[in-house]
């Protein structure tokens, strides 16, 4: 330590490329700080490393349970609103009050096809990339995720 304020002294100025640092572990900080080990844990390692596989398994399980349940709600809503628009559409048009032009529709179709098809040609590299991300974090996390397919499979079909 003496030599690193003997060598700082002896510097003539900010830009000397042998002007000594002192080094601070962050990871030892941060455990002797009473709030971050409160907020984080003790150990400093991934989710894997924190938890037994049963308490993974549970937390994985009961998040995964309740977005089965709500994507089962929320599915059944928009099922609903999409079909009963679709019929009130057929209604109205049987009663005559709307025209359908279904040329122009399927020309309209054709259209979108064509342009849905140029922009998935070049999205395909992102979702490429996103997969592969994906599958690494799964991969990392397989007690979690387990749990959470398990939890939202039990969680649709309830």
């Amino acid at each position: 330590m003496a030599e690193q304020q003997h060598s700082r002294a002896a510097s003539s100025g900010p830009d000397d490329e042998d002007e000594a640092y002192e080094m601070l572990d962050l990871t030892a900080y941060a455990r002797t700080q009473q709030w971050w080990s409160a907020v984080f844990g003790s150990s400093s390692g991934p989710i894997a490393e924190k938890h037994s596989v049963a308490t993974q398994i549970m937390m994985g399980g009961a998040a995964g349970w309740c977005a089965g349940y709500l994507f089962q709600r929320v599915g059944k809503v928009a099922a609903t609103a999409v079909g009963g628009g679709f019929l009130l559409l057929q209604i109205a048009n049987h009663s005559g009050y709307v025209q359908v032009d279904w040329k122009k529709v399927e020309k309209d179709v054709n259209k979108a096809k064509k342009r849905l098809k140029k922009k998935a040609n070049k999205a395909a590299p992102e979702i490429n990339t996103f997969i592969e991300e994906a599958t690494e974090f799964v991969k990392k996390n397989i007690v979690v995720s387990s749990g959470f397919v398990g939890g939202f499979l039990l969680g649709l079909a309830s």
